[in-house]
């Protein structure tokens, strides 16, 4: 979706929104409405990339008429590897969920982290258990301060590289299994960012629940929520502060 005149010109600064179901997610009509309340000629284009295609459209920014693109959470692991230069937290964590184009190169940089970490001071959240070790985990742990961080994760060995390759030289790290009951209720929040297909160990949930998948991902987090009667926070719940961040962004890029 456009903005609302369905214009472009030949100054329209064009930026996409990169995804398998980019088209279906309003975050383009959100932020093509901040663009035009704020007069700015700037335009955001929903892409639906099937994976297989996702290589070829991001390296063909660079000779095209866009100029960057904000990239759905499916597909944020799958960047650093396409981009020619990056910002130290997405180069350590792995991900980069914003691109933009400088002259003919790509430089990768995390914005969704940064909203997801103001938003839980918005909460007042303090105490957070983080569940798994993926890249998300990575760039939440390098923004952590404040936070005082709890991480579990299925396989121990791991969990101790991931505390080793962040920089946590005395985190308070704890094995989770299927056979294990494990109460989250002393936290303020708990993060799921692990490939677990299921939650069912959780006993109790906190008040915030949160991970950084759209409603087109399954959530073995939304899964337990829905059957514990608790809260549970998706990427596009946070669409309001995500385009909001987004905005930003593109308008210092």
């Amino acid at each position: 979706m456009m903005n609302n005149d369905n214009i472009i010109s030949k100054e329209t600064k064009l930026f996409g929104y990169i995804g398998e179901h980019a088209g279906s997610s309003s975050f383009s009509a959100k932020l093509n409405k901040l663009f035009k309340a704020n007069g700015d000629d700037i335009m955001i284009i929903p892409m639906n990339i099937r994976e297989d295609d996702l290589y070829f459209t991001v390296t063909n920014m660079k000779t095209s008429h866009v100029n960057g693109a904000v990239i759905s959470s499916e597909y944020v692991a799958q960047m650093p590897d396409m981009m020619d230069d990056m910002s130290a937290i997405a180069r350590r964590s792995g991900m980069c969920d914003i691109v933009y184009k400088k002259e003919e190169s790509l430089y990768g940089d995390i914005f969704s982290i940064r909203v997801l970490t103001e938003h839980l001071k918005d909460l007042y959240a303090s105490k957070i258990a983080i569940i798994g070790t993926n890249h998300y985990a990575k760039a939440f742990s390098f923004l952590a301060c404040g936070f005082e961080v709890s991480y579990f994760n299925d396989d121990l060995e791991a969990l101790m590289a991931f505390t080793k390759e962040v920089d946590l030289s005395s985190a308070d790290i704890n094995r989770i299994a299927s056979d294990m009951p494990v109460d989250l209720l002393a936290f303020d929040a708990v993060l799921d960012f692990s490939d677990l297909d299921s939650l069912a160990m959780i006993q109790k949930l906190p008040k915030t629940a949160i991970d950084m998948k759209n409603t087109k991902q399954f959530s073995a987090l939304k899964q337990r929520a829905v059957e514990l009667e608790s809260s549970y926070t998706s990427y596009d719940d946070l669409l309001e502060k995500l385009t909001k961040k987004a905005y930003e962004e593109i308008k210092r890029s």
